[in-house]
């Protein structure tokens, strides 16, 4: 054989080996994270939702996750595709306690604007905390009159 031939050898067996290699590697690192599937841990799914694992079922390869209160959506265990781990404080500085529901919470000031305006007159932006106790009729309402321009 001449040299030309060995060496398109050598370069195809190591493209090859790579291969098998960064397969492995892929392979270890999604069972390293689907060991990490207990309840109560947050996840991202492959289609961009986030959530909190209510339950695991190996014998079907499904999770249960938790969008929202009261919303829960059942996806495929391999539909899972990270682990989101919770934020570490900032060194130096101490951590926030966490204050209740609307207790201690510093107000925003008012968002940049734009200079851009549609014709609606500038009105104050409901709260999130606000409509905490709003039931779903409530919600359905608000937010057939948001899109309703009519007013």
């Amino acid at each position: 054989m001449d040299l030309m031939t060995i060496l398109l050898l050598a370069v195809f067996a190591f493209f090859i080996f790579t291969m098998f290699r960064r397969n492995k590697k892929t392979q270890q690192q999604q069972a390293e994270m689907q060991s990490k599937f207990q309840p109560g841990v947050e996840v991202m799914t492959s289609f961009g939702l986030y959530g909190r694992i209510v339950s695991v079922n190996d014998a079907e390869n499904k999770v249960v996750l938790e969008l929202s209160p009261g919303n829960e959506a059942t996806v495929h265990r391999q539909a899972v595709t990270k682990v989101i781990e919770p934020a570490a404080p900032v060194a130096g500085e101490p951590a926030a306690p966490i204050a209740g529901a609307g207790e201690g919470t510093p107000e925003a000031g008012p968002a940049p604007s734009s200079g851009i305006t549609l014709g609606k007159p500038e009105e104050a932006a409901p709260r999130p905390e606000d409509r905490l106790d709003e039931t779903p009729e409530e919600t359905l309402r608000r937010l057939n009159d948001e899109g309703n321009t009519s007013k």
